[in-house]
Formats: C-alpha cells, sequence, structure tokens
C-alpha cells in the first residue's frame, strides 16, 4: 500500500478504526499527521469518527492513539504474565522439545528424555568436564557422525538436505555445543529468560548472560546430574575469562577478505612469534574454515597483516593518483575492462532471451492449435482445460523470465555512470598513507586471497582488489 501511496495510485486510505491503523502511537501519529498529508492522502477511520479533510475531528486523535497503545501494552503483559505463570507451575510451553528430549505424548507441557539423541548430550558433558573446549568437542563430534541438532526434527524423524549439501547434517558449530552445556534443561530445569525484548513494540530478542536466566528447578528427568552441570558451567566461565580479553590490534579488513578458491570468509590469527615492536606484524589472516576444521578442508592461505595492509594501501594510492592525473583516462580505461569483463555474459544473456522468446512464440502457436482443435472437436473440453492451463503457465513462467534476463542485459548501460563515480570517489584518496575500517569499507566490495606459492625460491601471493561499483581494475591481480 505505501508503494502504492508513493506511486500516486492511491489519495485515500480508510480503516474501521485508528487501532487498524497500528497501535504503536508514535508511528501512527506520524502516519496521519506527516506521512498522509505529504503525499496528499485522506485517512479515514470510520468508528473513531476521523477524517482528516475535516480538522476538527482529528483533535482528540493522539490521544486515542495512546489509548489504543495501553491497550496493546497491557495485552502484552497479561501474555507475558500468563505465560511466565505456567512455567512456574513446572509446564513446558515452548513449541518444540530441546535436543535430547521430546514431549510426552500424554501431556505436552511435560519433557521426557528421548534416548535416540541423550547419549549424545551425556557425551557432551562428559567431554566438557574432562576439560575439553568448545571447539575440541565439536570437532570430536563432527569426527563421529552424529547429527546436529537442526538436522533433528522434533515430531521424530530426520531432516534431510538436499544431495549437494547433505553432509551439512553432520557438521556441529560451535554455537550449537555451547547451547546444549548452557542449557539447565539438561539438569532437569525449566529455563525463562533466555532472550527478553525491551520492549513489547520491539521484535528484537537481547540475550541474557546465563547466570540471569529464570530457573525453576527438579520439573522433569535431569539427562545429566545437576552437579556435573554446575561444575561444566564454572569451567566454561573460567574459559571465558580467559579468553575474552580485549584484542589491542584493530581488524580494520573485518569482513572484507574472502579466499580465492572458495570464496569463504578469513579470519584474523595471531602468529606464534615474540612480541614486535608494531603490533600488526604479529597477526596475518588465514582461511576460517581452516582455522575450525584444519587441514582436512583446505589449506590455510596465510598472509601477514603487514602484507596485505602495504597492498591494499598501495593499490589505492596508485587509482588515486591516476584519477587525480587525468580523470578521464581512468574513467575510459575502466569503462573498457568492465565491458571487456561483461563480454561474454552480455552474449549469453542475447542467447538466452533469444531462446526464451522463441519458446513463447511456439507455445503461442501452440494454444492457437489447441484452440482450433477444440472447436473442429479434436479435443475433450478436460483435455482442452488441462494443456490450457499447462501452456498459460509456461507462457507466464517465460514472459517473467524475459523480463528478468532484458532487466540483467540493461545492467551494463549503467557501466560509464559506475566508473565515473568510482573515479570521483577515489580522488580524494590520493594523498593517504593510512588506511581505516571506515575509508576500506567505503572503496572497497572485498578482497580475495590465494594461496601462496613457491617459484624459484620465492613466496608469493596473489591479492584480488574487488572496488565498490566497477569490481576489480586489474584482472591479473597484485602479487605480494
Amino acid at each position: 500500500m505505501i508503494a502504492d501511496i508513493e506511486s500516486g495510485k492511491i489519495y485515500c486510505v480508510i480503516t474501521k478504526d485508528l487501532s487498524r491503523l497500528g497501535r504503536n502511537y508514535l508511528e501512527t501519529g506520524v502516519f496521519i499527521e506527516v506521512y498522509f498529508p505529504e503525499h496528499n492522502v485522506r485517512y479515514i477511520a470510520i468508528n473513531d469518527v476521523v477524517d482528516t479533510s475535516r480538522q476538527e475531528s482529528a483533535d482528540f486523535t493522539p490521544f486515542r492513539n495512546i489509548i489504543n497503545e495501553l491497550y496493546a501494552k497491557d495485552t502484552s503483559k497479561k501474555v507475558r504474565s500468563a505465560k511466565r505463570a505456567r512455567v512456574l507451575d513446572g509446564m513446558y510451553v515452548a513449541t518444540s522439545a530441546p535436543y535430547g528430549y521430546k514431549k510426552d505424548e500424554y501431556d505436552r507441557h511435560r519433557l521426557v528424555i528421548d534416548e535416540r539423541y541423550a547419549p549424545t548430550v551425556r557425551f557432551i558433558f562428559s567431554l566438557a568436564k574432562d576439560g575439553k573446549g568448545i571447539s575440541q568437542i565439536r570437532s570430536d563430534l563432527n569426527e563421529r557422525h552424529i547429527l546436529r541438532p537442526s538436522a533433528v526434527n522434533p515430531n521424530g524423524y530426520e531432516r534431510y538436505f538436499d544431495g549437494e549439501n547433505d553432509q551439512r547434517r553432520y557438521e556441529w558449530s560451535n554455537n550449537s555445543v555451547r547451547g546444549i552445556l548452557r542449557n539447565p534443561v539438561y539438569a532437569g530445569h525449566l529455563v525463562m529468560n533466555k532472550r527478553i525484548s525491551p520492549s513489547f513494540k520491539s521484535h528484537k530478542r537481547l540475550s541474557v548472560l546465563p547466570e540471569n536466566y529464570t530457573v525453576v528447578k527438579n520439573v522433569h528427568e535431569p539427562i545429566v546430574s545437576p552437579k556435573d552441570f554446575e561444575l561444566v558451567q564454572r569451567l566454561i566461565t573460567n574459559r571465558r575469562n580467559v579468553q575474552n580479553k580485549p584484542r589491542k590490534f584493530e581488524n580494520i579488513f573485518a569482513g572484507l577478505i574472502k579466499c580465492a578458491d572458495c570464496g569463504y570468509a578469513m579470519t584474523l590469527a595471531k602468529a606464534h612469534r615474540s612480541p614486535k615492536e608494531e603490533i600488526i606484524d604479529e597477526y596475518g589472516y588465514m582461511f576460517n574454515n581452516y582455522k575450525t576444521f584444519g587441514k582436512s578442508v583446505d589449506t590455510s592461505h596465510w598472509i601477514e597483516a603487514r602484507q596485505l595492509y602495504e597492498c591494499v594501501l598501495n593499490d589505492i594510492k596508485r587509482h588515486a593518483g591516476e584519477a587525480l592525473a587525468d580523470n578521464d583516462e581512468l574513467c575510459e580505461k575502466l569503462i573498457w575492462q568492465i565491458g571487456s569483463s561483461k563480454d561474454k555474459q552480455t552474449k549469453s544473456l542475447d542467447k538466452e532471451i533469444r531462446e526464451k522468446k522463441a519458446r513463447l512464440s511456439e507455445v503461442d502457436n501452440l494454444f492457437q492449435q489447441l484452440y482450433e482443435d477444440r472447436q473442429n472437436g479434436n479435443i475433450t473440453e478436460r483435455n482442452y482445460q488441462m494443456m490450457s492451463r499447462r501452456y498459460e503457465d509456461e507462457q507466464t513462467g517465460l514472459e517473467q523470465a524475459i523480463k528478468e534476463l532484458t532487466a540483467q542485459r540493461a545492467e551494463s548501460d549503467a557501466d560509464r555512470g559506475n566508473a565515473e563515480q568510482f573515479s570521483k570517489l577515489i580522488k580524494g584518496y590520493a594523498g593517504i598513507e593510512e588506511l581505516s575500517a571506515a575509508l576500506l569499507n567505503t572503496l572497497i566490495e572485498k578482497i580475495t586471497i590465494g594461496e601462496p606459492q613457491d617459484v624459484d625460491g620465492e613466496r608469493i601471493q596473489e591479492v584480488i582488489i574487488y572496488y565498490k561499483f566497477i569490481g576489480c581494475i586489474n584482472q591479473e591481480g597484485h602479487i605480494c
């Protein structure tokens, strides 16, 4: 509706009463007093006798909106209070049972142990008691080929992934392991307030530290003893306090660096060496999955933070200098390069558009023939209706596909504008001497890191920088 208002298709909005427009008095007030007048839209609330074309009818509107919000707030409070009372009475109120449990078939508000998955929970806690960290536990679970929680349906059957991603059913994450170890439900308790909303108006759910949960103890049979559960909590807390010390090194490349071979993220890692004069020389970047799973997935693609920093800084300075010296020449260079890289893609799109149009014309002819067969009695009404629906669906699909492909083909017309916008943007960085996270995220889309190669005894590594608007300027990349 908002889109239709902004395109000028709607000039009047009518609701049964003000509460149907909204119960948030601030947002409702903005619509009535700002948004609708700015778009020349008349608003009418029938039961509340509100008509924005008559000023006197809208004088009491803000008070009605406040009353509507108070009603919503009171309802939210009652719902939360009722849910809390049920939990305090020992009733399990969530939609599905946690991993290792199932709902009692005779009482859906009571949990019973599911012996298919409870042994996995006990195994996780036993490893934690032995002092193993979350990453080590996850590795053990993956090696044993155990179904992860998200692959188990609460209704009693396994969820299946498509053939290409089927192996992911057995790939546990740190969060899955941590969630089990931190959940008091496995000690026989019910938990409330694990995630809370800051306001009944907000849909966000903020996480709460385990020590601040509301716990109703000894409600159902535990999978692990409360004593073992408390021991594991102390072990995890101690590890968290030791490991979560703030880093002094600012990771300005966060979110930008990807593996050149698979596209996955690379992460910051500290090199195992003595302290250096500058902290940047103590860090580097490596393939994220290598850090998690080791050599079984890929090589590390390790690159020193200093090398990456200097490589990116020099590239930005070089292109900024070109833009400053001759902006038009840089634009033409970028336009030619973009066109060259898109040439193969454009030809493929043209071919696909021709094929879709040819098939659409063929279907139109088949439809005409089908109609004539019906008129001549060569086909029954039932078969005509069936074939007619099939051809109509194919026509609709082909028309939509042609529309989307044509839109992709038209993107090439924007190349000059993108090149000019990039040239104007980078020109302002001609004299930079330092990089920052803000600068990098303004200029760069992503940076891909190749696996280091040994060439004549020298270690070389390809780094490709993809800039905003125009992508990679030098297809051959940079050697560090």
